[in-house]
């Protein structure tokens, strides 16, 4: 099994990159297009967005594969090019990276419901196993499960990839304040409640993303904390909450305004700062800039 990210963790604070697709909309992505589609159509497209965070300062890129799941893919008529688009993706990636950076392979959820009974719970670890030994094979340094919010799906996708691949497997969940100013997921699963099945999954890092603005995710980080002093924590926040602006999503928070709650983020226990929704690489160097002090 490769070490090289615990190994890393374990010396200092690292910074991970931004959003994909917002970047990929800028660069023409039309709404009802499949993202993933790109690795194979607009590759150098894919490619400059992943290098623009390499050259602002990333210590670790994700892949153009959140929505890369056969569930996901069939929606468009691309359920039989799941290893294709996958390996594609980990291997832009990978070439964005060089030696000095790693690719985190991206893995979202299905969007079926296993409380509904839309899909079994094999059916639903067959989808990330496959897509999970894709990006390995494709260059992928470890997998990213992101933007859970049914532990259950979680666990399954950890499961996965843990016992297909020989990567390193990070899991994050999105979380809403609720008006008790506790946080939940839209399941009703809390920070301290997601820990330790993921762990016991076979996750080595957990966390959060999207959801919240860099202060959002300062309570999120202190509860996961409390509940596993030894955890590395992960962390991808929105550039702000989105505002809906003369018929456009807005995400508010300017690149000097997320990096003002870098450093109260660190003292909760993050080990890892990167973006989600709405950052850029002028997030993420302004991140890595005043992370400076725990590089």
């Amino acid at each position: 099994m490769k070490r090289a990210l615990l190994d890393l963790i374990r010396n200092r604070v690292l910074v991970s990159d931004g959003a994909w697709g917002t970047f990929l909309q800028q660069k023409g992505l039309r709404p009802g297009e499949c993202p993933e589609l790109w690795n194979v159509t607009h590759r150098d497209d894919v490619l400059a967005i992943a290098r623009s965070y390499v050259e602002a300062g990333a210590d670790l890129i994700e892949t153009n594969s959140f929505g890369g799941s056969r569930f996901k893919l069939e929606k468009y008529g691309l359920a039989g090019q799941v290893t294709e688009l996958n390996r594609a993706a980990a291997a832009i990636s990978r070439e964005a990276a060089g030696d000095r950076v790693l690719v985190l392979g991206s893995v979202g959820p299905t969007g079926k419901m296993l409380i509904m009974e839309e899909v079994t719970a094999d059916e639903m670890y067959e989808a990330f196993r496959e897509q999970s030994l894709a990006l390995e094979a494709g260059g992928a340094d470890a997998i990213i499960v992101e933007t859970m919010t049914d532990l259950e799906e979680a666990v399954l996708a950890v499961r996965a990839a843990r016992e297909n691949t020989r990567l390193e497997v990070i899991c994050t969940m999105t979380f809403d304040r609720l008006v008790t100013a506790d946080y939940r997921t839209m399941m009703g699963i809390s920070p301290a409640e997601m820990v330790q099945p993921l762990l016991e999954a076979g996750a080595s890092i957990v966390g959060t993303n999207c959801g919240n603005g860099m202060a959002g995710m300062i309570p999120v980080v202190e509860e996961i904390r409390r509940t596993h002093p030894g955890v590395p924590i992960l962390v991808h926040a929105n550039a702000g909450i989105p505002l809906y602006r003369e018929g456009q999503t807005v995400f508010p928070e300017s690149p000097e305004e997320m990096a003002s709650h870098v450093k109260a983020l660190l003292q909760a226990g993050a080990s890892i700062i990167g973006g989600c929704c709405g950052t850029t690489p002028a997030h993420i160097m302004a991140i890595r800039k005043a992370a400076g002090y725990f590089l």
